[in-house]
């Protein structure tokens, strides 16, 4: 039997770190009525991260299917995230062996995965080598395809997402990190929350580091990685979305500068940044929707409620990006971005564009979000001028 883990036991209900606290009793989603239910696998590995396996195989799942494993939020279960997310059902229209992991108690009070554990997050170890094993099992068991094994997650499990696709860059084809933080950007419970609100800063160089350490001399191609953030998440700041980009286009080899553009339903804004292989990182911004998982239940796609938004359809639009489904009302290739027009400048306080999203807070100084220019002393104060170049990406300048 595995040892309990009496630090995080401790720790259990300020580990609640993708969700308040408060709002942990209050999840009340729930599978769609119509979907398949999912069923518990165990004895697949030697499971050092105590965690728990439910799967869904469709009926007359062909061999060399994909496999999809998903990754649920603090407080949710496996059942509660696969269903309410879209990802049953789409497991059976668009025809992938779906893996829905689960966080117990045992291991985190407040179901969180422990995203903030180098011993979880790290290749060979912990909750990370669990969700390894589910896969390996499912392509066995299902006769996938290993080249075809992809992961996707929100908040808790977003952050988890990112540490999987770096500890196994060899395993996973690509990745969505939904609402979640760069890989590595905290190791410990306290830094955890300093990640989420307001955010860390780093250079795309230093981020990049943080998943090339995971792998040391790997050569091999990096998973493709989507991230999705709502503009107004007040819980997980998008600047996470911002860094996480920065991390994984230094990882591809490409710089932060999006290559095309295009607006979605539901007033989502998709960046594309190009790798050597075509599209390597795609950044969704859903203006106006907090902390959230897009759906679409008119669509079929996934339940609305508590933490779960009617906006679009992530769950299609993700497997559409990686080629294993078609994907809701999508316009295309986006092509060139085209002329931005006259870039947004704010001049205001230090104090106010921390408030607003411009800017992060480190030791009492802040920092424009995106470039991670020096504004000086976060204070009522100092005031500084913005420019957004582009979405969600922010530079200083001499004034407005």
């Amino acid at each position: 039997m595995r040892a309990p883990r009496p630090l995080r036991r401790a720790g259990a209900l300020l580990a609640a770190l993708t969700l308040p606290l408060a709002t942990l009793t209050g999840l009340a989603t729930t599978a769609h009525a119509a979907d398949p239910a999912l069923e518990r696998v165990t004895g697949f590995g030697s499971n050092p991260g105590a965690l728990t396996m439910y799967r869904h195989l469709p009926d007359d799942l062909p061999a060399g299917a994909p496999v999809v494993l998903v990754l649920h939020g603090c407080g949710q279960s496996a059942a509660e995230y696969a269903g309410a997310s879209g990802w049953l059902r789409d497991a059976g229209t668009s025809g992938f062996a779906l893996v829905a992991a689960q966080q117990e108690t045992g291991n985190n009070a407040s179901r969180c995965f422990n995203w903030f554990e180098p011993g979880d997050t790290s290749r060979g170890r912990g909750e990370a080598l669990s969700l390894r094993q589910m896969v390996a099992h499912t392509v066995a068991d299902a006769d996938a395809d290993p080249d075809r094994v992809f992961v996707a997650g929100f908040s808790g499990g977003g952050a988890m997402a990112s540490s999987v696709l770096a500890a196994y860059p060899d395993v996973f084809a690509g990745g969505a990190v939904l609402a979640g933080v760069p890989h590595g950007c905290a190791t410990s419970m306290i830094g955890a929350f300093g990640c989420m609100n307001p955010g860390v800063t780093k250079s795309p160089e230093r981020w990049g580091d943080l998943v090339r350490a995971e792998n040391p001399g790997y050569d091999g191609p990096w998973p493709s990685v989507a991230v999705w953030h709502g503009s107004a998440d007040g819980t997980v700041r998008p600047a996470n979305a911002t860094e996480s980009v920065k991390q994984w286009t230094d990882v591809h080899g490409t710089d932060a500068t999006p290559d095309g553009s295009a607006t979605l339903p539901g007033n989502v804004t998709r960046t594309t940044y190009d790798g050597p292989a075509g599209v390597a990182v795609r950044h969704y911004t859903a203006s106006g929707m907090g902390h959230a998982v897009p759906v679409r239940p008119g669509e079929g796609c996934g339940t609305s409620g508590t933490y779960f938004a009617d906006v679009l359809c992530s769950t299609s639009t993700i497997t559409a990006d990686w080629g294993i489904g078609d994907g809701p009302s999508d316009p295309g290739d986006p092509g060139d971005p085209g002329d931005p027009g006259t870039p947004a400048c704010v001049t205001a306080s230090n104090y106010a564009h921390v408030t607003a999203g411009r800017a992060t807070v480190r030791y009492g100084y802040a920092y424009a979000v995106g470039s991670g220019d020096a504004l000086g002393l976060w204070n009522i104060y100092t005031l500084t001028s913005l420019t957004e170049t582009r979405p969600g990406w922010y530079a200083r300048t001499a004034g407005c």
